[in-house]
């Protein structure tokens, strides 16, 4: 296989998806890897075989006393730098291969194997000062390739056609789209009309949607998509990762965030709830993208051109530059 655009920053995971002491695999480039978090939040990660006979590490177990991955087949151990830990102690030179990992925050990026062409995006830490962590949602490996993953989220004629069950978007005018290398942002507005009775029980978060909903769209290429609204709640943060597991698959999870300003928020369990919808309501989302584009027959030249679509040709020329 191809690696799909070497030498980018991939943001493989958020801290609160490794659990404490529990083996956590990831697909990166059609490489597997194995990612674990021990009590003091030191991060490790190896590449997800044993070099004794290729074992699967991450069926193993995590040992807490020395913050080492034991093999599920003959109960090896081995540390971060890939080193056999006997009696206690690592011996040796690495012989497993660890993953380089960078961890800003509570976020956990790589580049694999190859070297750095672009340097790690600071969208999210710079976005989210103020605002609290909700949770992730929305997880799923898409059986599609990266490019067709990715041109969804800078795709405006979407969201009235995929979305529409959720959202009732009759209208999603774009106010302005701004580019700079390889950041964009844009302005758009979606006009709603109502949503049934059904709607709303099945999802109450929807009773905090305007008929008029003005977003930002900030992207970092080539992983992320920051969706920015304001809601009668307050603010969300939903950013939208992506990375290649390899030439037909692409991960996708969602980061959200909220900055809550309405009084309602400050009752625990309520906030529990509203919160657990909009996860709910994000995941909906997610599932519509990539079922839209699993089923999408292979590409051809299109007749139609619909507007606004220089925001996605910008991503292809990103992408095919590269």
């Amino acid at each position: 296989m191809n690696a799909i655009l070497p030498g980018a920053p991939w943001l493989v995971a958020h801290r609160s998806m490794l659990g404490i002491n529990k083996p956590y695999k990831i697909t990166l480039n059609n490489c597997d890897y194995v990612i674990w978090q021990n009590s003091q939040g030191k991060i490790f990660a190896l590449e997800n075989v044993c070099p004794h006979m290729q074992a699967p590490l991450s069926n193993g177990w995590i040992c807490q006393t020395h913050s080492s991955i034991t093999c599920p087949f003959h109960a090896l151990e081995f540390n971060g730098e890939g080193k056999l830990v006997k009696d206690g102690e690592p011996k040796g030179e690495a012989i497993a291969n660890a993953l380089d990992l960078i961890v800003q925050d509570d976020l956990i990026w790589t580049y694999g194997i190859f070297e750095p062409r672009l340097p790690i995006p600071n969208l999210i830490s710079e976005r989210t000062k103020g605002f609290n962590f909700v949770d992730i949602t929305g997880s799923k490996s898409i059986q599609a390739s990266f490019f067709n993953s990715i041109r969804i989220n800078y795709d405006f004629n979407h969201q009235n056609g995929v979305h529409h069950d959720i959202f009732r978007i009759r209208d999603n005018p774009v106010q302005s789209f701004d580019s700079d290398g390889y950041y964009a942002k844009v302005i758009q507005t979606f006009l709603r009309e109502n949503n049934t009775l059904n709607e709303i029980l099945q999802n109450p978060s929807l009773l905090n949607l305007p008929k008029q909903i003005v977003n930002e769209l900030e992207y970092s290429f080539p992983c992320i998509t920051l969706f920015k609204a304001k809601i009668s709640l307050g603010e969300i943060l939903q950013f939208f990762i992506l990375y290649p597991e390899t030439e037909n698959k692409t991960r996708t999870f969602v980061i959200l965030y909220g900055n809550w300003c309405n009084p309602m928020m400050k009752i625990p369990g309520l906030r529990f709830l509203i919160e657990r919808s909009l996860l709910k309501a994000t995941a909906k989302v997610v599932e519509q993208d990539y079922t839209t584009v699993e089923s999408l027959y292979p590409q051809q030249e299109p007749k139609i051109r619909l507007p606004r679509e220089e925001i996605m040709f910008y991503v292809q020329k990103l992408y095919h530059e590269w």
